[in-house]
């Protein structure tokens, strides 16, 4: 099985779920001579992949049947299974001809009857890799890969200012890190500003790659907010914006604020005020999705966190053999493990280790942090409230383990380069928010419900909250008393 066809039309995002089958197919096989088969306009993202040898532009099904007539193939793997396929499938010769198993009946049952079926709970790149079981191959990787997808570099750039968007929350910010340190590597005589909703400017101080904070007050004076920022955008007159936030408004003032190149994700309506587009897809991680909006601009692409550096002194003094954080509070309920638990967890590590945990957080999770305190008085230090954010990541940096739910914090403590234990619940890794640490470790169980929002809920919408009732406080312990030895 050395020649393979794979069949998949359109349209991007499909297109990029199918390049862990490719993956997979030259891990298994690394002499396969792998030819795939699309629609011209999807073509270039596909030639750019060292895995596939050669792409085939799709024109019509007689001309294209005629063409590959001429071709033998050992394996034929339709990832679109249409009408079309299936002729194309039908009228080629090969040894083995496989096609993923589509459900389109099932879909239509739920779309239009809500009658759930199984069949249904599988992701489709799940789907496509389970084409290769049946020629025998091992699934390597589920994965998406940053180097899968590379667009043609626009030519003779100039990028003297760049802008960054980035107006969501704290753990959205720490993921652009990676993005703002390899932009400065590339080119290091740009003016490189970044635009932050206000109050978060400070987990940019310290960064030596920021030429400029610009603060985005949208919560106050949503008009007078966008119409002050098109404004400051167009007098600074920027050669590129780079937008990792997906909104509809950020869109707008890039576009009304006269930047030459608009480089965001290939998303409905909002993409239409780009001038170029990078595909999204929720199974690559935050970190790597936003790094590849450099895809038309650099090669070579790396994904690493810069170095924050602070003048601040970590005060209180914390003086314990170990320093292990705490951060047990979300905006989203759903995403807090039970504070009674955090409450155990504190007696036990204070018991086994004579190791005082540090709570932290922010000034509005005061009385919820009081709640797991009470019951363990005297065996931690509850810091909440008490810490800034420029505080925050210098308490980060000279702390050993951070245990927390799937909050902004979480991502600090990765860039930090600390141990972190994640404990999720509503939330999945393939949604891509994970910590981005080859020293971290996510806790959660598996359940059909998950995930069950993108961002978490006030209250578990099936009522029992087991993906958070389900990790237990010694499931926890064994990761801690793991990262102590280490």
């Amino acid at each position: 099985m050395n020649r393979f066809l794979i069949i998949r039309f359109s349209s991007l995002g499909d297109i990029i779920l199918t390049l862990p089958v490719i993956r997979n197919i030259r891990k298994n096989n690394p002499d396969a001579e792998i030819v795939y088969l699309t629609k011209k306009k999807f073509s270039d993202i596909l030639k750019k992949n060292s895995n596939i040898n050669r792409v085939i532009e799709y024109e019509n099904i007689f001309s294209t049947i005629k063409k590959l007539r001429k071709e033998k193939f050992d394996v034929i793997i339709d990832l679109h299974c249409v009408l079309r396929s299936f002729f194309i499938r039908l009228f080629l010769k090969a040894s083995k001809k496989i096609h993923y198993k589509k459900d389109s009946i099932h879909r239509r049952l739920f779309v239009r009857f809500k009658i759930p079926s199984p069949r249904l709970e599988k992701h489709v790149v799940e789907k496509y890799l389970d084409t290769l079981k049946e020629i025998g191959y091992k699934i390597y990787t589920k994965d998406l890969f940053i180097d899968d997808i590379k667009l043609k570099e626009i030519e003779n750039i100039e990028a003297k200012k760049i802008i960054i968007f980035q107006t969501a929350f704290l753990g959205d910010l720490i993921l652009t890190l990676p993005l703002i340190k390899e932009i400065k590597e590339k080119f290091k005589d740009s003016k490189l500003s970044v635009v932050v909703r206000k109050g978060f400017s400070s987990a940019f101080q310290g960064l030596k790659e920021i030429d400029e904070i610009i603060e985005d007050d949208k919560k106050k004076n949503k008009i007078n907010s966008t119409i002050s920022l098109i404004k400051k955008i167009r007098n600074e007159d920027f050669d590129i914006a780079i937008l990792p936030h997906r909104s509809f408004r950020t869109a707008i003032i890039a576009y009304l604020g006269k930047a030459k190149i608009r480089i965001g994700f290939d998303i409905p309506i909002v993409s239409f005020f780009y001038t170029h587009k990078v595909p999204f897809k929720w199974l690559m991680h935050d970190a790597e999705r936003n790094t590849a909006l450099l895809s038309y601009i650099s090669k070579n692409i790396k994904i690493d966190f810069p170095s924050i550096e602070t003048d601040y002194d970590l005060s209180p003094k914390i003086d314990e053999k170990k320093i292990i954080l705490i951060n047990p509070s979300s905006v989203w309920e759903t995403k807090k493990w039970p504070h009674y638990k955090y409450s155990l967890l504190i007696k036990k590590i204070y018991e086994k280790y004579k190791i005082r945990p540090v709570i932290i957080g922010s000034k509005e999770e005061v009385q919820y942090l009081e709640l797991i305190e009470k019951p363990v008085k005297g065996m931690c230090i509850n810091l909440c409230g008490k810490t800034s954010l420029s505080l925050l990541i210098s308490l980060m940096k000279k702390a050993d383990i951070l245990i927390t739910n799937d909050s902004g914090p979480m991502h600090i403590g990765a860039a930090s380069g600390i141990y972190v234990i994640a404990i999720f619940g509503p939330t999945t890794k393939e949604l891509g928010f994970f910590p981005y640490s080859s020293k971290s470790t996510v806790l959660e169980v598996d359940l059909e419900c998950r995930p069950c929002r993108l961002h978490g809920s006030m209250k578990c919408p099936h009522g029992h909250f087991l993906c958070m009732k389900l990790i237990s406080v010694d499931d926890v312990m064994n990761i801690v008393s793991k990262y102590l030895i280490i």
